[in-house]
């Protein structure tokens, strides 16, 4: 049984990973996560916005004071709120190397086309073995278009691929006119994989003290259904790495994202919910998932299941959608009527 696959150039043992999470900030979870069967850690992202404060020592001071109006201008935590400071991170890169013998993969968020370029070099430096890119935007400038906001993307990818010698995953939303046209854009533009999707954490608002208050939600496996698609619409079009990221908490979903064309799945909500052992589950069962169904390895499965293998991929998913409508109607109500008396 051949469970080994290869994410952004690095082979694995098997195609379970962890995604970024809070857990790689306590080197005992780090070392737990590894013992219990990870293939790579991802971690955190290191904020554009932490280094820029970081380096202003008196940024807190001077603004401290300004945000306590009723129409406060920041939403961003304030420096001592991040786990790890930039030369914490870059130290806890190093840290993580020389504790585990998995890839270890580090994440960026950057706002600037400048700040991508030169941390992601100090990552490098820092001895990480892969880059994630987080591309976290709420795109909510109306004078900004679609093609500006994607071709800010395409440059910073460009940028950072020129920069350092790391392969390069990029994490995207789905929120894009056209992803599949990005994602072959992205291919081109030096981009090693694609990481779908980032999770968009939907703020609330404290109506008593005009506040807006985020709120953490932990993915369920309904959200793995969109992956699942564009997964399936990417897998053997794209030349890089696919990876899965959200909604995967047991064996079946492991197997849905492998099917529709991931070469790696992330794990993060059922390891904060369930612990780091529960990497040693997955990792069994899919290994006993596929010795029942007679797959002699995961590269016989991945893929079996993308619309690569459909001759005409646009008809497939129109008549996927016109046959789920036709089944509704058909099929039962789901509102019971009282009955008559």
């Amino acid at each position: 049984m051949d469970l080994s696959t290869t994410y952004l150039g690095l082979p694995l043992q098997h195609p379970i990973i962890t995604g970024a999470s809070p857990m790689v900030d306590h080197m005992d979870l780090v070392r737990r996560l590894e013992d219990a069967g990870a293939a790579a850690i991802t971690m955190h992202s290191l904020f554009e916005e932490q280094l820029t404060r970081d380096a202003d020592a008196t940024w807190h001071a001077l603004a401290s004071h300004t945000d306590t109006h009723a129409e406060a201008s920041s939403y961003f935590p304030f420096g001592d709120d991040f786990a790890l400071g930039p030369d914490e991170y870059l130290e806890q890169v190093h840290r993580i190397k020389a504790a585990v013998r998995i890839p270890v993969i580090a994440s960026l968020n950057g706002a600037t086309g400048d700040g991508w370029v030169r941390y992601a070099r100090l990552i490098e430096q820092a001895g990480a073995d892969a880059l994630e890119l987080n591309m976290y935007l709420v795109a909510v400038d109306p004078l900004e278009s679609g093609g500006m906001i994607e071709r800010c993307l395409l440059e910073t990818v460009a940028s950072v691929h020129d920069s350092v010698s790391l392969p390069i995953a990029v994490k995207l939303s789905p929120f894009w006119s056209s992803l599949s046209q990005l994602a072959m854009a992205l291919d081109e533009a030096g981009a090693d994989g694609l990481v779908l999707f980032n999770r968009f954490y939907q703020p609330d608002i404290d109506i008593e003290e005009l506040d807006v208050v985020p709120r953490l939600r932990l993915s369920d496996p309904s959200e793995l259904l969109l992956r699942i698609r564009w997964l399936a619409a990417l897998s053997g079009r794209v030349r890089g790495s696919l990876a899965a990221s959200g909604g995967v908490h047991g064996v079946e979903d492991a197997v849905k994202a492998i099917m529709a064309g991931a070469d790696a799945v992330q794990i993060v909500s059922a390891l904060l919910a369930r612990g780091p052992e529960h990497l040693t589950v997955l990792r069994d069962g899919l290994a006993r998932w596929m010795e029942e169904r007679e797959y002699a390895s995961v590269a016989q499965m991945r893929g079996s299941m993308s619309l690569a293998r459909c001759p005409n991929p646009a008809a497939f998913e129109r008549g996927g959608y016109m046959r789920v409508l036709q089944t509704w109607r058909r099929g039962e109500s789901p509102v019971r009527e009282p009955r008559r008396r």
